[in-house]
């Protein structure tokens, strides 16, 4: 199996694809695929990276991801021992050449602009996840209709967008081997010290060769993408290790200065991290 493009497997015949994944963790690869996606969390927590952004899931989460927008669930397998997610993959041809430009469906158009971009509703979870439940045990023809609905529920619901910068260009299968080896390595070692040096050895590249190339495909640096990864796990330790200091927290983190820490923080969640933890009481 190649690690980009990911290949969806399609029964003969069907023009929406559904999948169902019930298993310890979640394919920890990135990948992207031609279909755009929507996913429902029905069991699980963990780092969701879409295109340049990094973020956390949990059960009830509902997600949107573009076609070819490449993105990768790794799941935390020390805060739970299965993960279960259910998924709907279509392309805008699925129902033929044109299909989702008829006058009928013009209301679609700001869900597939948003999509873009990747995004997470804030609403209407319950509303998305019963659709959910009736497409995997419906007949073809009510599966066609729920779907619409979905994508009803979808528009209407307020969302959270996922991802900043959208590059227009694909991944070749070496690029997304590359890539994919730069996160996995980050994802395992971000509590230790990563220098440039040696995440450049991960892409077998030179440091500057990485440097620019991790810029020109995120927009931002590596070092500014690992501290946001390191503040997302500090936000989720804040939420659920309530008797552990923040000090315990940032050195567990990968962060041995304790004033960075709270700079970088506040930067990236636009509070302290002292703040964050109080508001979560209120």
């Amino acid at each position: 199996m190649k690690v980009l493009p990911f290949t969806i497997p399609k029964p003969k015949r069907d023009l929406l694809i559904l999948q169902e994944n019930f298993e310890p963790k979640f394919y920890g690869l990135l990948h992207q695929h031609e279909e755009f996606q929507i996913s429902c969390i029905l069991a699980g927590e963990g780092t969701l990276i879409v295109g340049d952004s990094i973020h956390n899931y949990q059960k009830g989460d509902v997600f949107v991801f573009d076609e070819n927008l490449p993105h990768v669930f790794r799941s935390d397998s020390s805060k739970t021992d299965s993960s279960h997610m259910k998924s709907v993959f279509f392309t805008k041809t699925s129902f033929g050449n044109g299909f989702f430009e008829i006058e009928e469906l013009r209301p679609l158009t700001s869900f597939f602009k948003k999509a873009e971009n990747g995004f997470k509703i804030v609403s209407n979870k319950n509303k998305a996840h019963n659709i959910f439940n009736q497409l995997f045990t419906a007949s073809k023809l009510d599966r066609f209709i729920l779907f619409f609905q979905l994508l009803k529920i979808l528009k209407q619901s307020r969302i959270e967008l996922l991802s900043s910068f959208i590059s227009d260009k694909k991944y070749s299968d070496n690029e997304g081997q590359r890539m994919s080896a730069v996160l996995e390595f980050t994802m395992n070692h971000f509590q230790q010290e990563i220098s440039l040096n040696t995440i450049s050895q991960e892409a077998a590249m030179t440091k500057n060769a990485f440097c620019k190339y991790f810029k020109k495909r995120t927009n931002k640096t590596y070092i500014t993408f690992l501290n946001e990864l390191r503040i997302e796990e500090a936000s989720k330790s804040l939420q659920v290790e309530k008797e552990v200091s923040i000090t315990e927290i940032a050195e567990a983190c990968g962060f041995q200065n304790i004033s960075n820490f709270n700079r970088k923080f506040k930067q990236i969640k636009g509070k302290t991290p002292r703040e964050f933890r109080r508001s979560l009481r209120l």
